[in-house]
């Protein structure tokens, strides 16, 4: 099986003015979710961004980069142009690892993609792991996800799904244990569907949400959800998340933190 790591980097932030360029500990945020990636078992690693500084920032730590259009509408869209940039062919497999996790574990994307090749009627595979934070669970910040009885996603949202209509709300109750889900920003695709994707309308769920995946969904199509056993560190979404990240990575060991892109 094999498969290459696109990670696309949107300068712009609304939450985190210059998120991919954010120092963690004397490397760059998008490098260091790069090298993560360059971990696990994909034949190449490849930054898609619109700003020639992170462009730049990448080449500086040996990670291969490309510029792409300023106006795409989800990072989906822009992997997309990346594939023909890089020429793939339709059926060559391509993870979409999200620029702000730099604690992606290397054996999550490995697993997604060999769910995508374990499940030929989804057009797309992605993770998930169980929530037992009642914080979490309320937080818009943490997309939820709810699966059908096969594992493939029904519905992504920023709401507390799924709602326990007779439960209390000041802790996650154990009825939610196993069907509360935490997404995880990792997705497998074929290039061909990932050409085809800028062509499908933007869904109004998409847009209420912010959701990418939820066009995808909208039109019929079908997601697996790999369910991990294990939660990846957290990923960086506000100022507070970016301080927890460098606090994780400045106590971890020294291999940890000097992983290289080769």
């Amino acid at each position: 099986m094999s498969f290459s790591v696109i990670v696309p980097a949107r300068l712009a932030s609304t939450r985190l003015p210059n998120k991919p360029l954010a120092d963690i500990e004397g490397l760059p945020l998008i490098v260091r979710v790069a090298q993560r990636a360059a971990l696990s078992k994909a034949a190449q690693v490849i930054v898609a961004t619109d700003s020639q500084a992170v462009i730049d920032a990448c080449r500086a730590h040996g990670v291969q980069a490309l510029l792409t259009r300023a106006d795409h509408v989800s990072g989906s869209d822009r992997l997309a142009e990346a594939c023909e940039q890089l020429g793939l062919d339709g059926q060559d497999m391509v993870l979409n690892v999200q620029g702000d996790e730099p604690l992606i574990e290397p054996a999550m994307i490995n697993a997604c993609a060999e769910l995508l090749r374990a499940r030929p009627q989804c057009v797309m595979s992605t993770v998930a792991h169980a929530l037992d934070d009642a914080a979490e669970f309320a937080n818009p910040n943490v997309v939820k996800v709810v699966l059908d009885q096969q594992g493939l996603a029904l519905y992504f949202s920023r709401a507390p799904i799924p709602w326990w209509r007779d439960g209390a709300t000041a802790a996650l109750p154990a009825p939610l244990a196993g069907s509360a889900l935490r997404h995880v920003g990792l997705y497998a695709y074929h290039a061909g569907f990932l050409r085809r994707f800028p062509t499908l309308a933007v869904s109004p769920l998409e847009q209420i949400e912010s959701l990418e995946q939820l066009r995808v969904l909208w039109h019929g199509e079908r997601i697996a959800v790999h369910v991990s056993a294990e939660r990846p560190g957290p990923g960086v979404d506000t100022p507070e998340d970016l301080e927890r990240v460098r606090a994780i990575i400045r106590t971890a060991a020294p291999s940890a933190n000097s992983s290289q892109v080769t």
